[in-house]
C-alpha cells in the first residue's frame, strides 16, 4: 500500500510538471516575436480589422495596451525640419500622451492577432479604430483699434494721416465670410476695404506731380444731418513708358504651418502667374525658410522660365519657422545683386507664424526699417488661416516701404500679381501724407472713417523724417470724412457755457483746406500739394453723386457695420446692399458684383441677430 501511494504521488508530480510546461508553452505562443510586428507596406490592419484612416499604410504600426494604435513615421526626414524629439507621441483615443514603453502590452497583442484571425479577445474592451482628430485652434493675430471719434473743429481743426494702399483686410474679410463666419473687429480696416476698388479720379499729367486730388462732398446715407467728404488720388502710370527692370527676391515660408492647400501650394500657383508676366531681363530669386533658411534659386533672369518653374515646383513644407534668419538671407541676396536702375524688392510669402529667432513684431519691424535705407523695399503676401499673423504682415510692409496683400485664392493672386502688377511692384511716391484743416465757420465736427492705425501727429506732416505710406503706379487711395455742418442738429457735443466763439481766419466759402506731401523715389525732400475744398462743391442728394461716390460710401458703411462702430444706428444691411447696387457702374472684372454677394452672405450669417452697428 505504501508503495502504491508513492507511485501515485510520483505520477501526480509528473502530471503537474507537464501541465505547468504546457501552460508555459501556451503563454510563450501568445507573445509575438519581433518578426510578428506589422510592417508598413503590408496592408496593416487596425484593431477592428480596418485599414489606416486614409485606407493606405502609413509607417510601422503596433498596438497599444489600451486598444489604440501607435504609428511611427518611416518617411524620409525633411532636411529643413527640426530634429525629432526624444519622446514619440502615442495617440490614445481622444488625446495625445508622451511616448510609452508599454506600447506592445499583451492585451493589445492578443487583439491584434484576433484581428488577423487569431485569439479570442472577448474579455478585452472594444478599441477605438483610430484617434479622434484634434480640435483646430484659431491663433490668428490681429491688432484691434477703437473707431475714430467725432472731433470738435474749434478744438482740433487739423487732421493728419498716412496714405494706405494695402488691401489685405478686404481679401481676408472675404475669406472669413466664405468660410461661414463673421470677421472679428481687429481683422477689419475700413480704409482697406474701400481701397480694394479702383475709382475714376483725376489723372495726373506727369510723374513729377504723380497725383491730383479729387474731392466729392455728398449727403451721408446713414445720417441726414451730416455730409461725407471724399478725398481721392490716383497714382501716375505711363503705360507706354518702359518700366525699370525687376530684381525680386521671394522669401517663402516652407515651415510645417504652410502645408495646407491654401498656403504653400497657393504660393506656388501665385509665383507661376507672376513669372509668366515678367520680361526676359527681369530677375527673380527664391529664398526659403523653415527651421533654417536656404537659397533655393540664385538670381535668375526670367528668360530661363523652365529653370525657375522647376525650382518653384520643388518647394515642400516642414519644420519650424525661422523668419528672422530668412529675412537676413533674403536681404543679403538682394544687396549682393542690387542695381540702382532696377526695382529691388523682397517679397515675403507667409502666414506670418514666426516662432524661431526674432519673432517680436517690433524687433522685426526695426530690422526692416534699417534695411529700407539701402533702397530695397519689402512687400508682404499673406496666406492661409488658423495661424495667420496679420500684425506681423502689416508692420513689416509699412516699415519696408511696401504694401500688404492677402491671397485667399488664385483669382486674388491674379489681381495682385498680374492685373495690378504695376501698382504692386513699381513705386511712384514715398511717404505720402494727408492733412486737412477744417473751417470752423462751416464745419462743427468731423471724423475720419477708418485709418485708425495710420494717424499722424500734426507736426509729423512737415517732418520728412517721419515715415508714411507709399504708392505704386496706378494705385488709388480714398479717404472719407463724415462732417457735421455748422447749425446741424446732428452734433455730438453740448456748446460750452463759457467758451468763446471761434474766429474764422479763412474764407467762409471754404469747407476745408487740403494739403498733401510726398517724396519721389530716391529723394529725401518732400513736395507739397494744396487745394481748397469749397462749400459749393457739396451735392444735395446721393442720387446726384457719381457711381463711384455711392459705391465707396456703401463699402465704408459695410466696414463700419461689421466692426460694430457706433455711428450707423439705424442703417441696415438692406440699406447698404441697395446703395452698393446703385453704385456698381462699370465693373469690368466683376469685383463690385462680388462685393454685393458678400453683403448678402454677411446678412445671412448675421441671421436674426440684432444689429450692433
Amino acid at each position: 500500500m505504501s508503495s502504491d501511494r508513492t507511485l501515485l504521488s510520483s505520477l501526480l508530480s509528473t502530471l503537474s510538471i507537464v501541465v505547468l510546461m504546457a501552460l508555459a508553452l501556451l503563454l510563450a505562443a501568445c507573445t509575438p516575436s519581433d518578426d510578428d510586428t506589422i510592417k508598413g507596406g503590408e496592408d496593416p490592419q487596425l484593431t477592428d480589422g480596418t485599414n489606416t484612416p486614409d485606407g493606405t499604410p502609413d509607417g510601422d504600426t503596433t498596438g497599444g495596451n489600451d486598444g489604440t494604435i501607435t504609428t511611427v513615421d518611416t518617411r524620409t526626414e525633411d532636411p529643413l525640419a527640426p530634429e525629432a524629439e526624444e519622446d514619440a507621441l502615442a495617440f490614445t483615443g481622444s488625446h495625445i500622451t508622451p511616448g510609452r514603453d508599454d506600447a506592445a502590452a499583451p492585451v493589445a497583442q492578443l487583439m491584434t492577432r484576433q484581428a488577423a484571425g487569431g485569439y479570442n479577445n472577448s474579455f478585452a474592451p472594444p478599441p477605438e479604430p483610430y484617434p479622434h482628430p484634434l480640435p483646430v485652434t484659431d491663433r490668428e493675430n490681429y491688432e484691434d483699434s477703437e473707431p475714430g471719434r467725432f472731433l470738435l473743429v474749434n478744438e482740433s481743426p487739423v487732421s493728419t494721416f498716412s496714405a494706405d494702399v494695402d488691401t489685405a483686410s478686404y481679401a481676408n474679410m472675404r475669406r472669413m465670410l466664405e468660410d461661414g463666419r463673421l470677421p472679428q473687429r481687429g481683422a477689419l480696416r475700413t480704409e482697406e476695404l474701400v481701397n480694394y476698388f479702383s475709382y475714376d479720379y483725376s489723372y495726373p499729367e506727369n510723374r513729377e506731380a504723380p497725383f491730383e486730388p479729387t474731392v466729392w462732398v455728398t449727403p451721408t446715407p446713414w445720417n441726414d444731418g451730416t455730409q461725407l467728404m471724399h478725398i481721392g488720388i490716383r497714382g501716375f502710370d505711363d503705360v507706354e513708358a518702359e518700366k525699370p527692370l525687376l530684381n525680386l527676391v521671394f522669401l517663402i515660408d516652407v515651415s510645417g504651418s504652410m502645408g495646407s492647400t491654401d498656403k504653400l501650394p497657393l504660393v506656388q500657383q501665385s509665383l507661376r502667374l507672376l513669372v509668366n508676366e515678367m520680361r526676359p531681363e527681369d530677375r527673380i530669386s527664391l529664398v526659403v525658410y523653415a527651421g533654417r533658411s536656404a537659397v533655393e534659386l540664385e538670381p535668375t533672369e526670367a528668360r530661363h522660365r523652365g529653370r525657375i518653374l522647376r525650382a518653384i515646383d520643388r518647394l515642400t513644407s516642414g519644420g519650424s519657422t525661422a523668419g528672422a534668419e530668412g529675412l537676413r538671407t533674403a536681404y543679403q541676396l538682394a544687396e549682393e545683386n542690387f542695381e540702382a536702375a532696377r526695382v529691388n524688392r523682397v517679397i515675403l510669402a507667409s502666414d506670418g507664424d514666426f516662432n524661431v529667432g526674432i519673432s517680436n513684431p517690433d524687433a522685426m519691424r526695426d530690422f526692416v526699417t534699417q534695411k529700407r535705407e539701402t533702397g530695397i523695399y519689402l512687400s508682404v503676401l499673406g496666406f492661409g488661416s488658423g495661424n495667420y499673423n496679420d500684425v506681423m504682415g502689416q508692420r513689416l510692409a509699412q516699415a519696408g516701404n511696401g504694401n500688404a496683400s492677402y491671397i485667399d485664392s488664385i483669382s486674388e493672386a491674379r489681381k495682385v500679381l498680374v492685373d495690378e502688377m504695376r501698382a504692386t511692384l513699381f513705386p511712384i511716391a514715398n511717404d505720402v501724407k494727408f492733412q486737412i484743416e477744417f473751417n470752423p465757420a462751416q464745419v462743427a465736427e468731423y471724423r475720419l472713417v477708418g485709418y485708425e492705425t495710420r494717424m499722424l501727429n500734426r507736426e509729423d506732416f512737415n517732418n520728412d523724417e517721419v515715415d508714411a505710406g507709399d504708392m505704386g503706379a496706378g494705385h488709388t487711395v480714398t479717404a472719407i470724412y463724415e462732417i457735421v455742418p455748422v447749425g446741424s442738429d446732428a452734433t455730438h457735443y453740448e456748446p460750452l457755457r463759457y467758451g468763446e466763439e471761434a474766429t474764422n481766419a479763412g474764407s467762409g466759402e471754404e469747407l476745408a483746406f487740403l494739403r498733401m506731401r510726398y517724396k519721389l523715389p530716391g529723394e529725401d525732400d518732400s513736395n507739397l500739394i494744396e487745394r481748397p475744398i469749397m462749400a459749393d462743391e457739396a451735392l444735395h442728394s446721393m442720387d446726384a453723386a457719381s457711381d463711384d461716390a455711392r459705391f465707396a460710401a456703401a463699402v465704408a458703411a459695410f466696414g463700419q457695420h461689421l466692426r460694430h462702430d457706433p455711428y450707423l444706428p439705424d442703417y441696415t444691411m438692406e440699406d447698404i446692399i441697395a446703395l452698393a447696387q446703385s453704385g456698381r457702374g462699370d465693373d469690368d472684372f466683376g469685383y463690385r458684383a462680388e462685393f454685393v454677394q458678400l453683403l448678402r452672405l454677411a446678412q445671412s450669417l448675421e441671421g436674426g441677430r440684432p444689429s450692433k452697428s
